[in-house]
């Protein structure tokens, strides 16, 4: 048994990189809701209609960039009947968001039968799949990562830097900020928050129906039955950990593709399914004791008061 070779190796970085590229998507969408004063649970929902509409517009039109542009749309449909019923008729965004999730496991599931006629999973082998730009490159040790990139990874990589800009330094990004910092506050100062969280969930919609399409159609090419597989909870329970602080969000999604990759990787050896498949999730379960025993110290800890 070759452990370092399963734990640390090219293979499992490459692993590292496809499972983390729709997590960023889907967390990026995720913080700036929760940074506009809107916690959306309906990520589940929006990443799985993604994929769906991802591999359905890639099928009929036989272009992976209209499958693409497809579940672009599929998600902004998604939020914005979230921000329909949550801030337009002000309904509670959690059980909203819920609701959606429930309805849109069935619809989808519904819909693979009604337009394609199958059950369970949906591939053909013409589909058209996302272009890997660098699967040429042979860097030691990081080529096939690198390779592993399609252009919505691309994009991944560039959103990070960008939305971290948008927040921090642009007046809109400081707005949206202050809207969910305290919205009494910036509504007294002119601001609209409702329309900065309808935005703020629109952009959502957006970066969850691209990174449903990298599910569905970067490293694979198909669609099979709640392919989203529990990914949108997961970056939901990320983004409490992380209270909306960009660094500690994308750290403990590494955290989590590495623990998946690596629980791939140990099926490889014997390793009970069930134990490997679980292995992301235990690792969920650390982080979020870790960061509770830490909240935990903090407020404990005295204030310091500088007299100074």
């Amino acid at each position: 048994m070759n452990l370092p070779g399963i734990l640390v190796s090219s293979a499992v970085l490459a692993a590292v990189v496809r499972g983390l590229v729709p997590l960023v998507l889907l967390g990026l969408g995720g913080l700036i809701c929760q940074r506009a004063g809107v916690f959306n649970v309906a990520l589940e929902g929006v990443l799985l209609t993604g994929c769906f509409a991802a591999v359905a517009g890639s099928a009929w039109s036989g272009n992976a960039l209209i499958g693409v542009f497809a579940a672009a749309v599929a998600g902004v449909l998604v939020t914005f009947a979230l921000a329909l019923g949550s801030i337009g008729r002000r309904g509670d965004p959690l059980v909203l968001g819920t609701a959606l999730n429930i309805v849109l496991s069935g619809l989808t599931t519904f819909l693979l039968q009604a337009i394609f006629h199958v059950r369970g999973t949906y591939q053909r082998p013409d589909l058209a799949r996302l272009p890997h730009w660098f699967a040429g490159v042979s860097v030691s040790w990081i080529g096939p990562a690198i390779a592993a990139l399609s252009p919505l990874g691309c994009l991944a990589v560039l959103a990070v830097p960008a939305v971290h800009g948008f927040l921090r330094h642009t007046v809109p990004g400081m707005r949206l900020r202050g809207v969910g910092a305290d919205a009494a506050a910036a509504e007294s100062l002119g601001i609209r928050p409702d329309r900065y969280r309808f935005a703020a969930l629109l952009v959502a919609g957006l970066f969850g129906g691209l990174a449903g399409a990298e599910l569905s159609l970067g490293a694979v090419a198909l669609f099979t039955e709640n392919m989203s597989a529990g990914r949108g909870w997961v970056v939901v329970l990320v983004l409490l950990i992380a209270g909306g602080r960009l660094r500690v969000l994308l750290l403990t999604l590494v955290v989590y593709a590495y623990a998946q990759a690596v629980g791939f990787r140990l099926q490889t050896i014997g390793l009970p399914m069930q134990l490997s498949d679980a292995a992301p999730y235990l690792a969920m379960i650390v982080v979020l004791i870790r960061a509770g025993a830490r909240t935990r110290r903090q407020r404990s800890t005295p204030a310091v008061i500088d007299r100074a």
